[in-house]
């Protein structure tokens, strides 16, 4: 809200009429004449002070930006400009002689009281009771209503200020799936930078406790997150909102891609919860890409992966599974304790020759498509995922993005 500028002073007038626009300022007047009465006034006259040398002079006006300072104050209303307010109004009454002081003081003081208690409400916790509240009120289609598994529309799609989210069926096409909510520690505000570096750490993450079976994810599929902005976080916004997304930002999804303990069954559970410890130990490569560059690095990923093979292998013996899983399943253990040999032989080589040797055929022996069986048997999506080598030897070097 802005405050129009008071208007200026009437210029004064002498016996002839108004001055014009390039008249001479008016010469100081004699001394007031003293007062007939006693105290200065009497009975139908005005009060002392208000006399001129030609009778009594009409009161002076009332400093307008005095009232407005005066209504802020009152009211609460932007406690910091009705402070300012008060403070222009108190000039602007000593320069012209206007009345209003009072208001103007009375403003500035009830201004200063409400700024003091906002900023206190903010070191106390106030304020974040002000924004659930808020949140509690915007439960309708903005994107603070959004839940972990909600599917939505997004009016600006998925990428910059997002304000506003129409959940829909997810069934139907959608902008985005909600898989997590992360919420922040109190603070001050991280930052935009390291707001978007802690989100992308956080909800990828996470996605795989959601999307358990990674084979159900479409390729298009990549993450995104909503983050809090410098204004929300100032009233206690610290919720982060990892969403799935298509890659292609005039793309939708369809379906669910929710494949948790909500919608699978206890084997389905089992047989994923296994084959993340194998995806885990995979994950950790060491980031030099050679194994001549780095031997003593990828001898001790083959070990933790040696290790991770044996545990999936026991987890799955372990199990008690359905008539027609129980055979595939078993299967698919001894070929992983047969890789978990090679995997161990790799770790102890002496030399990059050895090493891949043993590297190269323990990485056929975890190859996907060994339990598309023991998947079809439980119920599993079984369309293994395509990486890049793959994609490049089919299509003759071309590349292809996962």
């Amino acid at each position: 809200m802005s405050i129009p500028p008071p208007s200026g002073p009437q210029h004064p007038q002498d016996a002839q009429g108004p001055q014009g626009p390039y008249s001479a300022p008016p010469q100081p007047r004699g001394p007031y004449p003293a007062p007939q009465f006693p105290h200065g006034g009497g009975p139908g006259l005005a009060p002392y002070g208000l006399y001129g040398p030609h009778g009594p002079r009409p009161p002076a006006a009332v400093n307008g930006v005095a009232i407005a300072a005066l209504v802020f104050g009152v009211m609460c209303l932007l406690p910091a400009v009705g402070l300012v307010l008060g403070l222009i109004a108190l000039r602007q009454i000593r320069r012209r002689g206007e009345r209003g002081r009072g208001m103007a003081i009375a403003g500035s003081v009830l201004s200063s009281l409400g700024l003091a208690l906002w900023v206190a409400s903010l070191a106390t916790g106030v304020a974040a009771d002000v924004w659930e509240g808020f949140k509690d009120g915007a439960r309708g289609n903005g994107v603070l209503a959004l839940r972990k598994g909600d599917c939505f529309d997004s009016p600006g799609g998925l990428e910059g200020l997002a304000y506003e989210a129409d959940r829909v069926p997810c069934a139907d096409e959608h902008d985005g799936e909600v898989f997590a909510l992360v919420t922040l520690p109190d603070g001050v505000y991280p930052g935009d930078a390291r707001l978007a570096d802690t989100a992308d750490e956080r909800c990828y993450a996470l996605q795989d406790a959601y999307a358990m079976d990674s084979w159900a994810v479409p390729d298009d599929v990549d993450v995104y997150h909503l983050v809090p902005s410098r204004e929300s976080w100032r009233y206690g916004d610290r919720e982060i909102t990892c969403v799935f997304g298509n890659r292609d930002a005039q793309a939708t999804l369809t379906g669910s891609l929710r494949r948790d303990e909500t919608t699978l069954d206890a084997h389905q559970v089992a047989y994923l919860e296994a084959a993340r410890v194998l995806d885990t130990a995979l994950g950790e490569a060491p980031e030099a890409e050679f194994v001549e560059d780095d031997l003593p690095g990828h001898k001790e990923w083959a070990d933790r992966v040696s290790k991770a093979l044996a545990e999936q292998a026991g987890m799955l013996r372990g199990h008690a599974w359905p008539a027609g899983a129980e055979r595939p399943v078993t299967d698919l253990a001894g070929e992983l304790e047969e890789a978990e040999e090679e995997w161990a032989r790799a770790a102890g080589a002496d030399d990059a020759d050895t090493y891949h040797e043993h590297h190269d055929r323990g990485w056929e022996l975890i190859d996907a498509r060994k339990s598309v069986t023991a998947r079809k048997a439980l119920g599993l999506d079984t369309s293994p995922p395509v990486y890049d080598e793959e994609a490049e030897r089919d299509a003759g070097g071309g590349e292809m993005e996962v």
